[in-house]
């Protein structure tokens, strides 16, 4: 074992603090983040949006110069000049908005899944345990494309309607304060209805959201156990199971849609009644002789301009209210506090010494498991762990590696209590080899390189030699470049525990962990790799797992648990020789695995 600073990637990370819990905070802490680039798309926005509504007043100075029968150039150039110009200005502007708006749009949207993933993978196993990973998954894709649809909302369908009603009311005080009064207060009485029927819909959008993540979730599900339904016949069943689930899926989203339906209703029968009385009121002044032809245009144009605008702010603001209550439904699932505290202090870790001392655990809403229970391993013991299923091998092993924390009492590694450390530092000390290898769909390189990250080439295929894997992998189409699908499916069981033992040995940690690590191989495969772990469990403190008891034959030391009780502690030829839990497994397992005498 060679002991190695941790790598730069693998240092204690700034334990971050707990996002904003409620949608609006949670995304101006992203606009907060990057105030350049959303205060420079905002005055982009507004310049364009001014720009639009001075072309009407532009417009307006065109006609009045005709309608007064100018003939000459001089007479209509200016207000021509200034009608083009700020078309051309309008138009720069926008497509400078659109670029600036693209590049802090996607870059927030990013921080944001990177931001949630980061902090998805801070929650205990336990609460993995609770929630489907493909629901998980689909929430933190849908949370992101939510908050590009608000931003981008904000920017393209309710900053111009805002700033097209403020300088409406500015020009119009230039024709008629009445009519800029008139202005104000119709407006706002819309905006109030739709904004009062947007937030009484907020439950139906969150309802609809919820249920499309739970959607998610099953189709994930069914498809990670596909071998399972072909193999129990049950293709139609599932289909009709994720049939119902759709089905009040489609539910969800009709009363959601319907909704905003019913708000665009309102929204158009408000605004139409508001632009034909602003036109009728302004022909009327014309008539009267008050304004001039002009000024009838340019209220014309104002008011079916806000017309549109505001039918696009009403539908973002409808939209956003729904895209915020599928925001709350996320951040209330994974936006929780974590359940283990994450110090930033490194583990020292010197020789690998273990003391478990008087811990006290219980999973939720059951009995203990462990109540006072006290286990002391010395540096560079080989310690295996026996015991029936349910006696707590898996769970001491889990809370030796702080997946979840105890209760009373403490877990010390080298004198220092591992809820006083880092996780990272913690577990970048220990090496596991599960009873089932986890591979991600990356290339065999990719995966022993998974171990230490800022490995060689050559250590990884060192490494694979050691745990008699390097054979086989140049035996396929592409070598150690091959892809082994999700989950590891293009490898045998038997080539998936190899490379995890190739892991283990690349890591090169001081304590190693091993949960029923031959499990998966053939009796010619276990060969060698017990020749392999023989090396590798070497100057290491190790704890192994096993229910085949020929596994543990050269370990200094066994520990036999039955309900969460040490009941029996000791070498394991001591133990053999009395009449104990350990002697009796063994001899139940050798006049197993010895063949029946022939009948003669």
């Amino acid at each position: 074992m060679n002991a190695r600073a941790a790598p730069p990637h693998l240092q204690p990370p700034v334990q971050p603090n707990l996002l904003p819990a409620s949608p609006l905070a949670f995304l101006w802490h992203y606009v907060c983040a990057r105030p350049w680039h959303f205060t420079g798309l905002f005055l982009l926005i507004v310049g364009a949006a001014s720009c639009a509504v001075a072309v009407q007043y532009g417009m307006k100075l065109l006609v009045d110069a005709m309608a007064a029968g100018a003939r000459l150039w001089a007479q209509v150039w200016f207000p021509l000049a200034l009608f083009l110009g700020l078309i051309v200005v309008e138009n720069v502007l926008w497509r400078l908005g659109g670029w600036l708006g693209c590049r802090t749009v996607v870059a927030s949207c990013v921080d944001i899944r990177v931001d949630l993933f980061r902090h998805l993978t801070g929650h205990p196993m336990r609460y993995f345990n609770q929630h489907f990973a493909g629901a998980l998954a689909n929430r933190i894709s849908a949370l992101g494309g939510a908050a590009g649809a608000i931003y981008g909302g904000l920017a393209w369908k309710i900053l111009p309607p805002v700033v097209d009603f403020l300088g409406a009311v500015l020009v119009l005080l230039t024709v008629d304060w009445r009519m800029a009064l008139a202005l104000i207060g119709f407006v706002l009485l819309v905006a109030a209805l739709i904004t009062a029927f947007g937030v009484r819909g907020r439950t139906r959008h969150q309802r609809f959201a919820e249920q499309s993540a739970r959607v998610g979730g099953e189709i994930v599900d069914a498809v990670s156990n596909v071998w399972t339904i072909k193999a129990f016949s049950a293709r139609e069943r599932e289909s009709q199971r994720l049939s119902r689930e759709i089905a009040r899926e489609a539910q969800a989203q009709r009363s959601s849609w319907m909704y905003l339906e019913k708000a665009r209703v309102l929204h158009d029968i408000c605004l139409t009644l508001m632009a034909g009385g602003m036109l009728v009121w302004a022909i009327h002044l014309w008539l009267e002789g008050n304004v001039s032809a002009g000024d009838v245009v340019l209220v014309s144009a104002l008011t079916f301009r806000i017309l549109h605008g505001s039918r696009d702010l009403a539908l973002a603001l409808v939209d956003s209210t729904q895209q915020i209550g599928a925001i709350a439904d996320t951040l209330a699932i994974i936006n929780q506090p974590h359940a283990l505290d994450d110090p930033q202090a490194p583990l020292q870790l010197a020789e690998g010494r273990i003391d478990i001392e008087r811990i006290h655990f219980a999973y939720p809403e059951r009995d203990a498991l462990f109540a006072d229970f006290s286990l002391q391993i010395p540096a560079g013991q080989r310690v295996g762990i026996v015991g029936a299923s349910g006696s707590g091998k898996s769970t001491l092993i889990s809370l030796l590696q702080r997946l979840d924390d105890v209760q009373a009492g403490s877990i010390r590694i080298d004198g220092q209590d591992i809820r006083s450390v880092s996780q990272d530092s913690l577990r970048e000390k220990i090496a596991v080899v599960p009873q089932e290898t986890a591979l991600f769909n990356r290339s065999i390189l990719e995966n022993i390189r998974y171990g230490r990250p800022e490995a060689s080439d050559e250590e990884v295929y060192r490494a694979a030699r050691q745990a008699f894997c390097d054979a086989f992998i140049r035996e396929l189409p592409e070598g150690y470049q091959t892809l082994v699908g999700e989950r590891g499916v293009m490898l045998s069981g038997g080539q998936r525990q190899r490379l995890g033992i190739a892991r283990a040995f690349l890591k090169d940690a001081p304590i190693l962990i091993l949960d029923e690590a031959t499990s998966a191989l053939d009796t010619q495969a276990e060969a060698e790799i017990q020749a392999a772990l023989a090396q590798l469990v070497q100057g290491r403190t190790v704890l192994a797992v096993a229910h085949r008891l020929s596994t543990l034959g050269g370990f200094e030391r066994i520990v036999v648990l039955q309900d969460g009780v040490l009941v029996e502690d000791g070498p394991p030829q001591l133990l053999l020789r009395g009449d104990g839990v350990f002697s009796r497994l063994w001899r139940l397992q050798t006049d197993a695995a010895t063949p029946p005498a022939s009948a003669g």
